[in-house]
């Protein structure tokens, strides 16, 4: 089996503002700013609708067969048509089952909007059972099917009032939590040039979302305590050998790695 715990982010798809609202005169960061403003004027929140984000970073945690990796797809300089191409390519080769957090009211929409933007092609993810069959009753699309578990949904039961952060459910679990940075920095920081940085940031989130999965596929059942330790302790081995700052910092902040 393949899993791919998976996490984006985004900025402002300036050059949209700029098309719908006559902006072409404005540098990028006063066009996100009239972005916000005006989407504060209409709804009371300045977070923008799903199909005007624009993506710059994935990242994915894959486990399969016996080993683990995280990474963030293509490079500092990939564009937003390759990295979203990356993605599909990945489910179209491994047909693995996805895990994430909002995943299903913000990650796959706004993925979905880029993939149409760009003509990327994504057959095995849109499947519904009408070429295989087994994707009938078990799809990346049906919200209470397995093949996509979007972990903030399914521990809410379904429901608004139940829901909770990445941040603090990791927390209080005894992961690491975010480390240094949050979703509402991602803006000023690619304004600085910090693309290296979002994509750190990014891993880690996607590194704190495979870590509840598992302790959530020890609540279901289907790992056992002992179980959980080797995938732990897979973990940790995985992030020791990659020598990477951003990664030995996750693991000093989780007290069980070391």
């Amino acid at each position: 089996m393949h899993c791919f715990s998976f996490d984006i982010e985004t900025i402002p798809d300036v050059e949209f503002g700029r098309r719908m609202w006559g902006l072409e005169d404005l540098p990028d960061e006063e066009v996100a700013t009239a972005m916000t403003f005006m989407r504060q004027q209409q709804t009371g929140n300045d977070f923008l609708p799903l199909h005007q984000h624009r993506v710059v970073a994935i990242s994915v945690a894959l486990r399969t067969g016996d080993s683990f990796k995280v990474w963030s797809l293509g490079d500092e300089e990939s564009g937003e048509a390759e990295i979203v191409g990356r993605f599909f390519d990945g489910i179209e080769r491994y047909a693995p089952d996805l895990v994430s957090w909002n995943g299903s009211g913000f990650d796959l929409p706004v993925l979905h909007y880029r993939a149409l933007r760009h003509g990327v092609q994504a057959p095995r993810y849109w499947e519904v059972g009408d070429a295989d069959r087994e994707y009938r009753w078990n799809n990346y699309l049906g919200r209470f099917h397995w093949r996509h578990v979007d972990l903030m949904d399914v521990l809410s039961g379904y429901q608004h009032r139940g829901r909770a952060s990445l941040d603090q459910t990791a927390v209080l679990l005894g992961f690491p939590g975010k480390i240094g940075m949050s979703g509402d920095k991602v803006w000023e920081t690619w304004l600085a040039g910090g693309i290296r940085e979002i994509r750190d940031y990014c891993e880690t989130d996607v590194l704190n979302t495979w870590l509840i999965y598992l302790r959530f596929e020890l609540m279901r059942g289907n790992l056992d305590a002992e179980g959980l330790e080797r995938e732990f302790a897979l973990v940790r081995e995985t992030l020791a050998g990659m020598n990477s700052p951003h990664l030995d910092e996750f693991l000093d902040a989780w007290p069980e790695a070391r």
